[in-house]
């Protein structure tokens, strides 16, 4: 079933190693929620099925929205679709906004996930990161969430910094199994161009990545959580069973999703689309829409997709998850694939980085943490 995605581009202070798309002024928060239901509004015939799996509010910082701000969005997207029974309502938030009375505002709202950007315990990898909480705001938040019935959670951390030891990494991950949570995302930290740590690199008032160090920290990773019972059922992603993200799913299973804001992605199967990723052009693109009964152009790019990208995209996401890349998909996608896909995964099952399971094949831990270069291997160039 598919799912929504709303990208709220605002945010308080900007993360020396984010390269998403938002701005740190709030000028025009109450702006920008207009134009994205308006948005809403003219693009709900993209998705064909009317009831919603997921909806997830990303960004930028969706926790500075209020109560008020949320519930539009909510009464708006109840006009044009259902949520199933059960359905998985997630917002991003950060633990400096989750105040308890912030707290218990979303519990009034039909959100029923929290996703805490919480990145680590220790506050010098919290200042490297330039993050706006602290370490006890990131134990605290967890806490207030928990006591309030918030029991759905899942949390980011980062590891791979040169400010994180493995000591402090092993320590960020023994308070985590020291609570309910039951679904963690862990990336390794990534320069990225045109952010501030790749210009502290370059300027050397950094030390860089060390790839070395990134990896030990993933081989510890994926130990301590496998002993703690979680699923590492995508490369960064580990779940207790029965509480795999439903939204991250179903975009690596290629279900469809409607993305709504500045820079949201869409896709439908055949094709993907992005908005424009400027806040005051999409402002100014859906500012005047009474007349209006498809979007304005200019409000997105569109990408219409070819067998081979589609096979490019199924090997990408496939290659990540537990679910692996099954043969039967590739047939469907054209004769050439299946044996395209066997000739150039072959050295990996060689190696021992790939393994096959009849029709599937999957990576294996030896494989994982080399998941995108492995990929980009079996492409159909």
């Amino acid at each position: 079933m598919p799912g929504i995605y709303l990208h709220i581009p605002f945010c308080k202070q900007a993360c020396h190693y984010c390269n998403f798309h938002f701005s740190t002024s709030l000028k025009y928060k109450e702006e920008m929620v207009g134009a994205m239901l308006r948005e809403l509004a003219l693009r709900h015939g993209y998705l064909a099925d009317k009831e919603l799996d997921s909806i997830y509010f990303g960004g930028g910082t969706p926790s500075l929205l209020t109560e008020g701000e949320l519930m539009r969005f909510f009464e708006e997207i109840g006009k044009y679709f259902t949520l199933r029974p059960g359905a998985e309502v997630t917002l991003e938030a950060n633990p400096d906004d989750l105040a308890k009375e912030k707290i218990a505002a979303l519990r009034r709202t039909p959100v029923n996930r929290l996703s805490i950007g919480i990145q680590s315990f220790f506050e010098e990898d919290l200042q490297f990161f330039n993050r706006a909480h602290n370490a006890r705001e990131a134990r605290a938040c967890l806490e207030d969430a928990l006591s309030a019935g918030f029991n759905d959670l899942t949390i980011d951390l980062i590891y791979g910094s040169p400010t994180t030891t493995d000591a402090h990494w092993e320590e960020n991950l023994n308070i985590i199994f020291g609570y309910p949570i039951p679904h963690v995302s862990c990336y390794a930290l990534t320069v990225e161009e045109r952010t501030a740590l790749a210009h502290f690199i370059k300027a050397g008032k950094s030390r860089p990545v060390d790839e070395e160090h990134a990896a030990r920290q993933f081989e510890m990773l994926v130990s301590a959580m496998r002993a703690q019972g979680y699923v590492q059922y995508e490369i960064s992603n580990f779940a207790r069973p029965g509480h795999f993200a439903v939204h991250n799913s179903s975009y690596w299973k290629g279900e469809p999703y409607l993305g709504l804001g500045p820079s949201a992605h869409s896709y439908n199967g055949e094709s993907r689309q992005w908005n424009i990723a400027n806040n005051a052009k999409y402002m100014r693109a859906l500012s005047d829409l009474s007349d209006l009964q498809d979007p304005p152009p200019g409000l997105f790019e569109i990408e219409r997709l070819s067998p081979a990208d589609r096979y490019n995209e199924y090997v990408m996401t496939g290659l990540r998850t537990i679910w692996g890349v099954e043969l039967g998909r590739l047939r469907q996608m054209g004769a050439a694939f299946e044996p395209h896909f066997r000739q150039h995964i072959r050295p990996f099952l060689e190696n021992g980085q790939a393994e096959q399971a009849g029709d599937t094949f999957r990576l294996t831990d030896a494989g994982r943490f080399l998941a995108d270069g492995i990929a980009a291997a079996v492409f159909w160039a």
